[in-house]
Protein backbone atom coordinates (compact mmCIF):
# COMPACT_ATOMS: atom_id res chain seq x y z
CA UNK A 1 0.00 0.00 0.00
CA UNK A 2 1.26 3.55 -0.90
CA UNK A 3 0.97 5.00 2.64
CA UNK A 4 3.44 2.29 3.97
CA UNK A 5 0.94 0.28 6.38
CA UNK A 6 0.99 -3.54 4.39
CA UNK A 7 3.12 -5.99 6.84
CA UNK A 8 3.56 -3.34 9.55
CA UNK A 9 2.96 -4.89 13.11
CA UNK A 10 0.79 -3.10 15.46
CA UNK A 11 -0.80 -4.51 18.79
CA UNK A 12 -4.16 -2.61 20.54
CA UNK A 13 -5.05 -3.75 24.41
CA UNK A 14 -8.36 -3.79 25.40
CA UNK A 15 -9.74 -4.91 21.80
CA UNK A 16 -12.18 -7.45 22.84
CA UNK A 17 -15.07 -4.49 22.02
CA UNK A 18 -15.96 -1.13 20.89
CA UNK A 19 -13.37 1.21 20.46
CA UNK A 20 -10.36 -1.46 20.67
CA UNK A 21 -12.49 -4.23 18.09
CA UNK A 22 -13.16 -1.15 15.89
CA UNK A 23 -8.98 -0.30 15.69
CA UNK A 24 -8.56 -4.10 15.72
CA UNK A 25 -10.59 -4.26 12.45
CA UNK A 26 -9.36 -1.11 10.72
CA UNK A 27 -5.99 -1.73 10.92
CA UNK A 28 -6.11 -4.72 9.52
CA UNK A 29 -8.45 -3.55 6.72
CA UNK A 30 -5.31 -1.04 5.85
CA UNK A 31 -2.92 -4.14 5.57
CA UNK A 32 -1.46 -4.31 9.23
CA UNK A 33 -1.03 -7.38 10.83
CA UNK A 34 -2.72 -6.56 14.43
CA UNK A 35 -1.89 -8.14 17.52
CA UNK A 36 -5.15 -7.97 19.31
CA UNK A 37 -4.98 -8.25 22.82
CA UNK A 38 -7.93 -9.70 24.80
CA UNK A 39 -8.76 -11.11 28.23
CA UNK A 40 -11.34 -14.12 26.44
CA UNK A 41 -9.19 -15.58 23.14
CA UNK A 42 -12.97 -16.10 22.40
CA UNK A 43 -13.42 -12.23 22.12
CA UNK A 44 -10.25 -12.72 19.31
CA UNK A 45 -11.87 -15.30 17.20
CA UNK A 46 -14.39 -13.17 16.52
CA UNK A 47 -12.52 -10.29 15.56
CA UNK A 48 -10.64 -13.09 13.20
CA UNK A 49 -14.38 -13.57 11.45
CA UNK A 50 -14.62 -9.75 10.64
CA UNK A 51 -10.91 -9.24 9.46
CA UNK A 52 -9.30 -12.97 8.77
CA UNK A 53 -6.10 -13.93 9.81
CA UNK A 54 -4.51 -10.48 9.74
CA UNK A 55 -5.72 -10.40 13.51
CA UNK A 56 -3.80 -12.44 15.90
CA UNK A 57 -5.49 -12.89 19.31
CA UNK A 58 -3.41 -12.38 21.82
CA UNK A 59 -3.84 -13.12 25.66
CA UNK A 60 -3.62 -10.02 27.42
CA UNK A 61 -4.65 -8.58 30.79
CA UNK A 62 -2.84 -5.19 31.22
CA UNK A 63 -3.09 -5.37 35.43
CA UNK A 64 -1.26 -8.71 35.20
CA UNK A 65 2.51 -8.80 34.84
CA UNK A 66 2.70 -12.39 33.92
CA UNK A 67 0.56 -12.11 31.09
CA UNK A 68 2.24 -8.65 29.60
CA UNK A 69 5.66 -10.38 29.47
CA UNK A 70 3.93 -13.15 28.03
CA UNK A 71 2.16 -11.28 25.43
CA UNK A 72 5.68 -9.55 24.57
CA UNK A 73 7.04 -12.99 24.31
CA UNK A 74 4.49 -14.22 21.57
CA UNK A 75 4.69 -11.18 19.90
CA UNK A 76 8.54 -10.83 19.72
CA UNK A 77 8.76 -14.50 18.47
CA UNK A 78 6.43 -13.42 15.71
CA UNK A 79 7.80 -10.26 14.60
CA UNK A 80 11.88 -10.37 15.06
CA UNK A 81 13.87 -7.80 14.08
CA UNK A 82 11.26 -5.69 12.42
CA UNK A 83 10.36 -4.75 15.45
CA UNK A 84 6.64 -3.02 15.90
CA UNK A 85 5.27 -0.09 14.26
CA UNK A 86 2.15 1.00 16.64
CA UNK A 87 1.21 0.39 20.09
CA UNK A 88 -2.23 1.38 20.87
CA UNK A 89 -2.72 1.49 24.59
CA UNK A 90 -6.81 1.03 24.55
CA UNK A 91 -7.90 -1.26 27.72
CA UNK A 92 -9.60 0.76 30.05
CA UNK A 93 -12.37 1.08 32.81
CA UNK A 94 -14.70 3.95 34.17
CA UNK A 95 -15.55 4.37 37.70
CA UNK A 96 -17.89 6.98 38.95
CA UNK A 97 -18.99 7.85 42.55
CA UNK A 98 -18.74 10.93 44.61
CA UNK A 99 -14.92 10.79 45.85
CA UNK A 100 -15.96 11.27 49.82
CA UNK A 101 -17.54 7.70 49.72
CA UNK A 102 -15.72 6.07 46.95
CA UNK A 103 -14.29 2.33 47.97
CA UNK A 104 -10.71 2.89 47.80
CA UNK A 105 -10.12 -0.50 45.87
CA UNK A 106 -12.26 0.41 44.02
CA UNK A 107 -10.33 3.71 43.09
CA UNK A 108 -7.07 1.48 42.63
CA UNK A 109 -8.68 -0.36 40.14
CA UNK A 110 -9.34 2.51 37.97
CA UNK A 111 -5.99 3.98 38.59
CA UNK A 112 -4.31 0.56 37.84
CA UNK A 113 -6.08 -0.70 34.71
CA UNK A 114 -6.13 2.88 33.13
CA UNK A 115 -2.72 4.12 34.48
CA UNK A 116 -0.48 1.97 35.43
CA UNK A 117 -1.89 -0.72 32.86
CA UNK A 118 -0.51 1.76 30.27
CA UNK A 119 3.01 2.37 31.81
CA UNK A 120 3.51 -1.71 31.98
CA UNK A 121 2.43 -2.70 28.76
CA UNK A 122 4.64 0.10 27.16
CA UNK A 123 7.54 -0.80 28.86
CA UNK A 124 6.67 -4.35 27.43
CA UNK A 125 6.60 -3.43 24.03
CA UNK A 126 9.45 -0.62 23.77
CA UNK A 127 12.07 -2.08 22.47
CA UNK A 128 9.66 -3.78 19.65
CA UNK A 129 8.77 0.13 18.46
CA UNK A 130 12.40 0.97 19.03
CA UNK A 131 13.39 -1.36 16.41
CA UNK A 132 11.05 -0.16 14.05
CA UNK A 133 10.97 3.30 14.94
CA UNK A 134 7.33 2.75 15.28
CA UNK A 135 4.32 5.10 17.59
CA UNK A 136 2.18 4.83 20.33
CA UNK A 137 -1.36 5.93 20.42
CA UNK A 138 -2.75 6.50 23.95
CA UNK A 139 -6.86 6.36 24.31
CA UNK A 140 -7.51 9.24 26.50
CA UNK A 141 -10.94 11.07 27.09
CA UNK A 142 -11.86 14.73 26.70
CA UNK A 143 -12.44 13.25 30.65
CA UNK A 144 -8.98 14.08 31.01
CA UNK A 145 -9.53 17.61 30.11
CA UNK A 146 -12.42 18.75 32.51
CA UNK A 147 -14.34 16.55 34.91
CA UNK A 148 -17.28 16.57 36.24
CA UNK A 149 -19.19 15.89 39.43
CA UNK A 150 -19.32 12.19 40.62
CA UNK A 151 -16.76 11.29 37.41
CA UNK A 152 -13.60 12.31 39.53
CA UNK A 153 -12.40 9.02 39.49
CA UNK A 154 -12.28 8.00 36.19
CA UNK A 155 -11.35 11.25 34.75
CA UNK A 156 -8.32 11.18 37.32
CA UNK A 157 -6.98 8.51 35.73
CA UNK A 158 -7.37 10.50 31.94
CA UNK A 159 -6.12 13.41 33.22
CA UNK A 160 -2.78 11.01 34.34
CA UNK A 161 -2.95 9.69 30.93
CA UNK A 162 -2.64 13.31 29.20
CA UNK A 163 0.72 13.48 31.59
CA UNK A 164 2.21 10.31 31.40
CA UNK A 165 1.37 10.86 27.22
CA UNK A 166 3.40 13.95 27.34
CA UNK A 167 6.43 13.02 29.04
CA UNK A 168 6.98 10.09 26.38
CA UNK A 169 6.50 12.06 23.54
CA UNK A 170 9.39 13.75 24.88
CA UNK A 171 11.21 11.17 26.35
CA UNK A 172 11.11 8.99 23.27
CA UNK A 173 11.84 12.01 20.50
CA UNK A 174 15.59 10.92 20.50
CA UNK A 175 14.58 7.60 18.45
CA UNK A 176 11.98 9.20 16.65
CA UNK A 177 9.04 7.49 18.29
CA UNK A 178 5.85 9.85 18.19
CA UNK A 179 3.41 9.50 20.74
CA UNK A 180 -0.20 10.69 20.26
CA UNK A 181 -3.49 10.68 22.49
CA UNK A 182 -6.79 10.52 21.06
CA UNK A 183 -9.12 12.13 23.24
CA UNK A 184 -12.96 11.10 22.09
CA UNK A 185 -16.40 12.54 23.78
CA UNK A 186 -19.21 10.31 23.62
CA UNK A 187 -18.64 7.02 21.25
CA UNK A 188 -21.21 4.48 20.66
CA UNK A 189 -19.60 1.48 22.58
CA UNK A 190 -20.58 -0.86 25.50
CA UNK A 191 -18.60 1.04 28.48
CA UNK A 192 -21.96 3.42 28.73
CA UNK A 193 -23.78 -0.36 29.87
CA UNK A 194 -20.53 -1.26 32.09
CA UNK A 195 -19.76 1.95 33.55
CA UNK A 196 -23.18 2.23 34.79
CA UNK A 197 -23.27 -1.40 36.34
CA UNK A 198 -19.90 -0.54 38.03
CA UNK A 199 -21.96 2.86 39.31
CA UNK A 200 -24.65 0.58 40.54
CA UNK A 201 -22.08 -1.86 42.60
CA UNK A 202 -20.49 1.01 43.94
CA UNK A 203 -23.51 2.65 44.78
CA UNK A 204 -25.05 -0.76 46.32
CA UNK A 205 -21.65 -0.42 49.41
CA UNK A 206 -22.37 3.19 49.94
CA UNK A 207 -23.83 3.73 53.14
CA UNK A 208 -26.92 5.74 54.05
CA UNK A 209 -25.54 8.52 54.97
CA UNK A 210 -23.51 8.53 52.04
CA UNK A 211 -26.91 8.37 50.12
CA UNK A 212 -28.70 10.97 51.63
CA UNK A 213 -25.31 13.11 50.72
CA UNK A 214 -25.06 12.73 47.23
CA UNK A 215 -28.15 10.51 46.21
CA UNK A 216 -29.79 13.63 44.02
CA UNK A 217 -26.40 14.39 42.22
CA UNK A 218 -25.68 11.17 41.23
CA UNK A 219 -29.34 11.03 40.01
CA UNK A 220 -28.88 13.73 37.94
CA UNK A 221 -25.47 12.91 36.58
CA UNK A 222 -26.64 9.63 35.70
CA UNK A 223 -29.61 11.18 33.46
CA UNK A 224 -26.77 13.23 31.88
CA UNK A 225 -24.25 10.22 30.92
CA UNK A 226 -28.07 8.40 30.00
CA UNK A 227 -28.27 11.60 27.32
CA UNK A 228 -24.74 11.46 26.32
CA UNK A 229 -24.66 7.68 25.45
CA UNK A 230 -27.83 8.50 23.39
CA UNK A 231 -25.80 11.25 21.57
CA UNK A 232 -22.78 9.14 21.36
CA UNK A 233 -21.21 9.16 17.03
CA UNK A 234 -19.87 5.49 15.96
CA UNK A 235 -16.98 4.05 16.80
CA UNK A 236 -15.18 5.11 13.46
CA UNK A 237 -14.22 8.62 14.20
CA UNK A 238 -11.99 7.05 16.54
CA UNK A 239 -10.53 4.46 14.28
CA UNK A 240 -9.74 7.21 11.63
CA UNK A 241 -8.27 9.39 14.28
CA UNK A 242 -6.04 5.92 15.23
CA UNK A 243 -5.05 5.54 11.62
CA UNK A 244 -4.35 9.08 11.45
CA UNK A 245 -1.78 8.71 14.19
CA UNK A 246 -0.76 5.56 13.45
CA UNK A 247 0.43 6.67 9.49
CA UNK A 248 0.65 10.48 9.07
CA UNK A 249 3.78 11.49 7.71
CA UNK A 250 3.67 14.14 10.90
CA UNK A 251 0.98 12.75 13.72
CA UNK A 252 -0.76 15.20 15.48
CA UNK A 253 0.51 15.06 19.45
CA UNK A 254 -3.66 15.48 20.29
CA UNK A 255 -6.93 14.27 18.82
CA UNK A 256 -10.40 15.87 19.59
CA UNK A 257 -12.94 13.41 18.87
CA UNK A 258 -16.16 14.58 18.53
CA UNK A 259 -18.19 18.10 18.56
CA UNK A 260 -18.76 17.30 22.36
CA UNK A 261 -15.35 16.80 22.72
CA UNK A 262 -14.08 20.10 20.89
CA UNK A 263 -17.26 21.90 22.72
CA UNK A 264 -15.47 20.71 26.14
CA UNK A 265 -11.71 21.53 25.07
CA UNK A 266 -13.24 25.27 24.25
CA UNK A 267 -14.56 25.32 27.50
CA UNK A 268 -11.58 24.33 29.84
CA UNK A 269 -8.99 26.58 27.66
CA UNK A 270 -10.92 29.47 27.92
CA UNK A 271 -13.68 29.70 30.73
CA UNK A 272 -12.49 30.61 34.47
CA UNK A 273 -13.13 27.61 36.64
CA UNK A 274 -16.01 29.02 38.72
CA UNK A 275 -17.94 29.82 34.95
CA UNK A 276 -17.13 26.22 34.18
CA UNK A 277 -18.37 25.14 37.54
CA UNK A 278 -21.73 27.63 37.73
CA UNK A 279 -22.71 26.39 33.77
CA UNK A 280 -21.82 22.04 34.72
CA UNK A 281 -23.98 22.59 38.20
CA UNK A 282 -27.02 24.52 36.17
CA UNK A 283 -26.64 21.68 32.96
CA UNK A 284 -26.86 19.40 35.40
CA UNK A 285 -29.57 21.05 37.93
CA UNK A 286 -27.39 20.00 40.98
CA UNK A 287 -28.37 21.71 44.10
CA UNK A 288 -26.60 25.04 45.03
CA UNK A 289 -25.07 25.66 48.17
CA UNK A 290 -28.05 25.84 51.47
Amino acid sequence: MNDGTASRCVVITGASSGIGAGCAVGCARRGMTVFAGVRDLRAGDALTAQAGDAIVPLRLDVTDGDSIRRAAEVVTERVGQAGLAGLINNAGIAIGSPLEVIPLDRLRAQLEVNVIGQIAVTQAFLPLIRLARGRIVNMGSIAGRGTIPMMGPYSASKFALEALTDALRMELHPWGIEVSIVEPGAIATPIWEKSMKTALDVESGVSEEGKRLYGEAAHRVKEMVDQAARRAIPVDAVVQAVLHALTAAKPRTRYLVGNDARMRALMVKWLPDRAQDWLLRKALKLPDRA
